[in-house]
């Protein structure tokens, strides 16, 4: 079955990620998340198989997450309007395999697909 990793080449832990895919040999299909920003409807999906809230998908260690939206009390549709916005804020790497994803965090985590 193949696999898709939304990928930050410049990344460290999306690249373990990947390269444990590779090392498995799998199909796999990469999507540079930064450079092919996911529509609503395909984040919404991703959320999905994920088993997630909007929120818990924003990284909120990054510079932008701390100067515009720290303080803020969004909803969970606002919360996909701004990833989308900013995908810097997309917490990385996501695998999808069928209809289950997860966060590679820490990467070994893709292994359980």
């Amino acid at each position: 079955m193949k696999y898709t990793i939304y990928h930050n080449p410049r990344c460290s832990k999306s690249r373990e990620a990947l390269s444990l895919l590779e090392e498995e040999q799998a199909d796999i299909e990469i999507v540079k998340y930064l450079d092919d920003v996911p529509t609503e409807e395909q984040l919404l999906k991703l959320l999905a198989k994920l088993n997630m809230k909007p929120f818990e998908l924003v990284r909120k260690t990054e510079k932008i997450y701390k100067e515009e939206y720290k303080n803020l009390s969004l909803n969970d549709h606002e919360w996909v309007k701004v990833m989308i916005e900013n995908p810097k804020l997309i917490e990385r790497p996501i695998v999808v395999k069928g209809n289950k994803a997860i966060v590679g965090r820490p990467p070994s985590l893709v292994k359980e697909l």
